[in-house]
């Protein structure tokens, strides 16, 4: 058995150790992937996000990077008169950073977004939210690629660009509680990177801007950049107080847009 000293010592320096440990881990917290993506940190303005609350969501793996499903969601505490307005995503390892930054008015109802993205390669995808007030969050998750989704050659001949607008809605709301909506959409989403079938790159060609309204005021939007997948797939909540005139609208770099419009029923 070892001498009681030995077992002092050994016991103070397990103390020492657990201490150590906990006063790093604060440090480690805050230094995430976010603080060493210049645009996440730009986003950001020098302040130190919150790491608890916001949920990424995504494969651990995926074999396909060109379609990878990713959810965000908020499942942390706010103050009464605070609510999350905007979530950006980042893809550190992808030739151009930005994802998407989705924009949530009153009636979204449910900090709750998922779509698919395009992914390089192995590596950290990023979410930062922001409140009203200006508090901020981040979160970041690893996924390991085994086919690159960015610079993989392309099909030239894919479907009408805009083409099918696709909508799913409640048939009928209640009011104030989230119901799920989901839209699907034809685009190439074209990155200005890949090869085509003749060896020659496409030019970029995605769209850019998708806005939801309810009577003329914005409940949900989305800019959307390169690493958002073709055909983009969106899966939002709206939570509407009384019946309203939602009008969803899809706007591409070409200056072209698609409308989907219809009435929606509260009880």
């Amino acid at each position: 058995m070892p001498h009681p000293l030995t077992r002092r010592l050994l016991s103070r320096r397990r103390l020492l150790i657990g201490a150590g440990l906990m006063l790093l881990a604060p440090v480690a917290l805050a230094d995430g992937p976010w603080q060493r993506l210049e645009a996440a940190s730009e986003l950001l303005g020098g302040t130190t996000p919150a790491t608890e609350g916001l949920v990424l969501e995504l494969p651990h793996v995926s074999e396909d990077g060109s379609a990878v499903p990713l959810t965000v969601s908020f499942d942390g505490s706010l103050a009464d008169d605070d609510r999350l307005s905007e979530i950006h995503l980042f893809a550190t390892g992808n030739p151009s950073p930005e994802i998407a930054s989705f924009s949530l008015g009153p009636a979204a109802g449910l900090p709750e977004i998922s779509t698919r993205v395009r992914l390089n390669e192995t590596q950290q995808v990023i979410a930062i939210a922001r409140t009203q007030q200006g508090e901020t969050f981040a979160t970041a998750r690893e996924v390991r690629i085994t086919v690159s989704g960015c610079l993989m050659r392309g099909d030239d001949q894919g479907p009408e660009p805009l083409a099918n607008p696709r909508v799913s809605l409640p048939e009928r709301f209640t009011a104030g509680v989230p119901g799920e909506v989901r839209t699907l959409i034809s685009h190439p989403m074209e990155t200005g990177l890949r090869e085509g079938s003749d060896g020659e790159t496409l030019p970029r060609h995605i769209i850019e801007r998708f806005t939801v309204t309810l009577d003329g005021e914005i409940a949900f939007a989305a800019d959307l950049h390169q690493s958002v997948s073709a055909n983009p797939y969106l899966r939002f909540h709206l939570a509407p107080q009384e019946d309203a005139e939602l009008v969803i609208e899809w706007q591409d770099d070409s200056g072209e847009s698609a409308r989907h419009e219809a009435s929606l029923s509260v009880g």
